[in-house]
């Protein structure tokens, strides 16, 4: 059996960037350190991002600087946050401010939740994530330049759809204009959070229905947040049942339009489960699902940040899983490099 860090594994890959394994500056040298968050883009995600950072990351954040094209809309949520005030001799909430453009990469970590457009209720569009995929590319590659131009050192979190293929525009985005005295990102630096919520979705059935029940202590969720999403009802060669993984993959990768059935936009769980708790989990260093690059590409699965770099739970994978890894490993890299 195989392991994820032999997933697409070649021995000439003329489309990989050497990831530079160097200790993550934005850690401080010290995973307990508050860090100083800033987020770009106050729509639906990003405005319930915002709140549950501002609700739970009393210890993990020492400030929280917030960014929109629209004005009114960042005056409004940073007066609104900034009235988020516990009981007198209750906890700490970080302070929120708003952020000008060049003040963007002023910080240890950097959300970025903007999105041009999401397709409305009535669209016909299956798979709503790459949809979003060509006009979202562009943003986030403005992001990128302007993060190599001022030469951040920070961690780089790409929270908007699709965060794996948007992962890798802002690396690429950042390696073609870094000025005189700018740096490009390096592939480590740069983290998609979207699998947490396909985690919590493939949990919320393995809940309801009783034949997914082994997902809650044995399963796992790979790849990214969309059809290439590969959930596992076990680890275990004896237990990991094909037919049922891919019954639950199903459920979980048509669980957004579930929702969109019932005439919402489906962006709490994502905020939430995705963004929220993935991110600070991700500053404790914890194990977390997030994107993270691998061989080549930015994958989902199971991982945690030290101040050595990025551990993958570099357990062995049942053959038939695995086989369907490379599946979805092999149509990212086509979307990616044709």
């Amino acid at each position: 059996m195989k392991t994820i860090l032999e997933l697409g594994k070649t021995p000439d890959n003329k489309n990989d960037y050497t990831a530079e394994k160097t200790k993550p500056l934005w850690m401080h040298r010290d995973i307990t350190d508050r860090k100083r968050i800033h987020l770009a883009g106050l729509g639906d995600v990003g405005q319930n991002v915002a709140i549950g950072l501002t609700l739970l990351g009393e210890d993990q954040i020492e400030s929280i600087g917030l960014y929109d094209l629209n004005e009114s809309q960042c005056r409004r949520m940073e007066t609104e946050l900034s009235q988020f005030v516990a009981p007198p001799g209750g906890r700490r909430l970080p302070p929120v401010s708003a952020i000008t453009w060049e003040e963007m990469f002023d910080c240890d970590v950097f959300l970025f939740c903007a999105t041009k457009s999401v397709p409305a209720l009535d669209s016909e569009v299956q798979d709503v994530r790459m949809a979003q995929y060509e006009a979202n590319r562009k943003i986030v590659a403005l992001y990128g330049r302007q993060a190599a131009l001022v030469g951040y050192r920070g961690l780089f979190v790409v929270v908007s759809d699709p965060v794996d293929l948007l992962c890798m525009e802002a690396l690429r985005a950042s390696r073609t204009e870094t000025g005189d005295h700018g740096r490009a990102l390096t592939p480590d630096q740069i983290r998609g959070c979207g699998l947490g919520v396909m985690n919590a979705r493939a949990t919320y059935y393995a809940n309801k229905y009783p034949e997914f029940g082994l997902y809650l202590t044995e399963g796992r969720a790979f790849g990214p947040h969309g059809k290439e999403l590969v959930i596992a009802n076990s680890l275990d060669p004896e237990h990991y049942d094909d037919q049922c993984s891919r019954k639950l993959t199903e459920l979980t990768v048509g669980a957004n339009m579930e929702i969109r059935a019932m005439g919402f936009k489906p962006f709490l769980a994502p905020a939430i489960s995705s963004a929220v708790l993935t991110v600070l989990a991700l500053l404790r260093g914890e194990w977390n699902y997030s994107a993270a690059y691998l061989n080549g590409l930015y994958f989902g699965a199971l991982n945690r940040q030290t101040p050595d770099g990025i551990r993958w739970e570099n357990c062995p994978i049942p053959d038939p899983l695995f086989e369907r890894l490379e599946e979805a490993f092999d149509s990212l890299r086509k979307i990616l490099w044709n």
